[in-house]
């Protein structure tokens, strides 16, 4: 479990998320821990700005997903909102975690808050070969 309080925390939070998968065995995908890295950093953020300002992660994993689980203090569930395409106010990282995951929830607590559970294939589907057109 990692506890964050701050944007700094943020960082270290990435790094542990990507121990995380590099401990697993049999070992997951070569992507999936910045796949990983860049969830977790989205829903800390997310916590931080909108969910009372701290976060709690946990990690597990089973032979075909990595399981992430955020908690914060806010009920408020996270919502969609219009990318801010001038970079000042994001709105880009809830649409992202919801596209590189294959489930998404949100239930209610600890307490007042909420906890957005995120699973991620340990190893992503195969997409398929892309052939040149025949001439």
């Amino acid at each position: 479990m990692v506890e964050g309080h701050s944007a700094a925390a943020i960082a270290h939070t990435r790094d542990v998320a990507r121990l995380f998968v590099d401990g697993l065995r049999p070992s997951a995908a070569p992507r999936t821990a910045e796949t990983l890295a860049l969830v977790v950093s989205e829903l800390a953020t997310n916590s931080l700005r909108h969910g009372g300002g701290r976060y709690t992660l946990e990690l597990t994993a089973n032979a075909e997903a990595v399981d992430v689980a955020v908690s914060d203090p806010s009920p408020a569930r996270p919502q969609e909102r219009t990318p801010d395409l001038s970079g000042g106010t994001g709105g880009f990282g809830w649409p992202m975690v919801r596209h590189l995951a294959s489930r998404v929830t949100v239930t209610a607590g600890p307490g007042r808050g909420k906890t957005v559970h995120v699973r991620l294939p340990r190893r992503p589907a195969k997409q398929a070969a892309v052939h040149p057109p025949r001439t």
